[in-house]
């Protein structure tokens, strides 16, 4: 997967797990919550991913 794949998936994956503790919270369902925490995490950690990629590629173009 592409660098820019990576952040999308990541930025998706981020908003939906915000949304999902949103909904949690608003019903007041625990699970939930914290599923779309873990959700939420996991974007963050692909957008890292993305951007640690494109940190690579510039240092091997500037090379």
């Amino acid at each position: 997967m592409g660098s820019t794949s990576d952040k999308i998936s990541g930025k998706a994956n981020e908003l939906a797990g915000q949304a999902r503790q949103a909904v949690g919270k608003a019903i007041d369902d625990k699970e939930m919550q914290a599923k779309g925490a873990v959700q939420e995490a996991k974007g963050d950690a692909q957008q890292a991913k993305g951007n640690a990629k494109d940190a690579v590629k510039n240092i091997v173009d500037r090379a």
